[in-house]
């Protein structure tokens, strides 16, 4: 199996999807997983890409098993396919056809004529295949596709299609055929939206005398969105590592990408060693032929699934990297963060939400959130944070007595416990959501609970719209 990207983009989340299979048919059979990058085309390949081609990979975990083959560094092979099919009478040279010019070919941007004008190269010209059905012996070409069984095409529906461009490159259907032959390639699984390109492929094989009898074909469904759209890369969030950025694990990807057209026998939804897991069970043939509707929410839920399955330690260093782009990176530490980590890690769903979950722990005063305060300080706020200041001061310093004399005081004054705490909570963190209160409280000490508890209350008092300055 083969899995060939172009470097004309990011690798978006299709692409590491048919990475992931060909991976998985690979691994499930015992076979050999490839890699090359199809650069032939000049003006849109960048060198550059190829490594987010690689990280990307990387990033999955799915690893080749021979060195990547770049296409560019075998033109000469194509070249000298190109010339055979010319010598062979199977292609020819063609000029193109101006568009003023174009009522005479029906539109066309070729001229059918040129398969007998005997022209050679020239500026502009490129050379087309000849699908000709008493040139190749055949009226039509078709397939056994492993997802969707029988498919053919009449070659009377099939164009003379271009082989090498006017600029002297390979065109994808020439380059294809050309080095899957000398990789030995065996199994095709590739995007339904490739399905028009089979024939011709086939086509180019039987034209240069490459057997194609034991070739096995797969083309896997659209992944579209909630429109029922194909996923585009102008309109739809696609690219695979922004989702990396985002802080979804990659273990998760793995295993939501091997949920679109396909699933594992037992139906299990969450699966959290999917790359050790999924190769014994998975069967190319098992895929659905349906489109893969691409669920950003069922997406959110695998990954908060995976995360909450990591172990404490792994989760902080799986979420350190998301701290280090904060503005209190410098006053971030390890010992303060393991503290509250196991309570920020049942909540979240992605790793790039962890900041804004611990960040009233490391800023100097936290930011408040203007609708958390409107809605959290009620006329009674006042005279709540003045019981809970006064209590605070002489309270043992654990989170259990900090929530009981907490309530108990609520209950005294005759509040409701929720109303109670989000006074407090909103003065401590800056926010109405977060970690339990009382776990926070513990960890930013009495000294500066009592200082935002202060400063939230000579808010109140004044009016004023943002928090007072701390010390230093």
């Amino acid at each position: 199996m083969r899995f060939a990207p172009a470097p004309t983009g990011y690798l978006h989340l299709g692409s590491a999807r048919t990475a992931l299979f060909n991976w998985l048919a690979a691994r499930s059979v015992g076979g050999t997983f490839l890699l090359r990058v199809e650069d032939t085309d000049l003006e849109r390949s960048k060198p550059e890409l190829i490594d987010v081609i690689y990280r990307a990979l990387e990033w999955l975990g799915l690893d080749w098993d021979e060195d990547p083959i770049r296409q560019s560094s075998r033109i000469d092979a194509h070249q000298e396919a190109v010339d055979g099919l010319l010598a062979a009478g199977l292609a020819y040279w063609s000029d193109p056809v101006p568009e003023s010019d174009r009522e005479r070919t029906g539109g066309k941007a070729w001229d059918i004529a040129d398969r007998d004008r005997g022209l050679g190269p020239g500026e502009g010209r490129a050379v087309r295949f000849r699908v000709d059905a008493d040139a190749l012996g055949v009226t039509e070409v078709g397939w056994d596709d492993a997802i969707r069984g029988p498919i053919s095409f009449a070659l009377a529906n099939i164009e003379d299609f271009v082989i090498r461009r006017a600029d002297g490159s390979p065109t994808f259907f020439i380059a294809n055929a050309v080095d899957d032959a000398h990789m030995a390639v065996t199994d095709v699984i590739r995007g339904e939206d490739l399905i028009n390109v089979t024939p011709k492929y086939l086509l180019l094989r039987q034209g240069l005398g490459l057997d194609a009898s034991a070739l096995r074909f797969a083309h896997l469904p659209l992944i579209v969105n909630e429109q029922r759209k194909k996923l585009s890369k102008r309109r739809d969030d696609v690219s695979l590592l922004d989702y990396r950025d985002r802080g979804y694990l990659s273990e998760a990807m793995v295993n939501y990408l091997a949920l679109l057209g396909w699933g594992p026998p037992g139906g299990e939804e969450v699966c959290f060693d999917p790359l050790g897991v999924f190769p014994e069970v998975f069967r190319i043939g098992d895929v659905n032929d349906s489109s893969a509707f691409f669920d950003t929410q069922k997406l959110k839920f695998v990954n908060g699934e995976h995360i909450r399955h990591l172990g404490a330690a792994h989760f902080a260093e799986r979420s350190r990297p998301f701290f280090e782009s904060e503005p209190w990176s410098d006053r971030y530490h390890d010992e303060t963060f393991a503290l509250i980590a196991g309570e920020v890690q049942t909540r979240v769903e992605t790793l790039a939400e962890v900041p804004g979950y611990v960040d009233f722990l490391f800023l100097a005063d936290p930011e408040i959130d203007e609708r958390s305060w409107d809605k959290a300080m009620v006329p009674e706020a006042a005279g709540w944070l003045d019981a809970v200041i006064d209590g605070v001061a002489e309270w043992p310093w654990q989170s259990s007595e900090l929530y009981e004399r907490t309530m108990a005081l609520a209950e005294t004054l005759g509040a409701s416990r929720k109303k109670f705490q989000a006074p407090v909570r909103v003065a401590v963190t800056g926010r109405s959501v977060g970690p339990p209160l009382f776990e926070s409280m513990a960890i930013l000490g009495r000294d500066e609970c009592l200082r935002r508890l202060g400063t939230a209350r000579a808010r109140l008092s004044d009016g004023t719209a943002t928090t007072e300055p701390s010390g230093p």
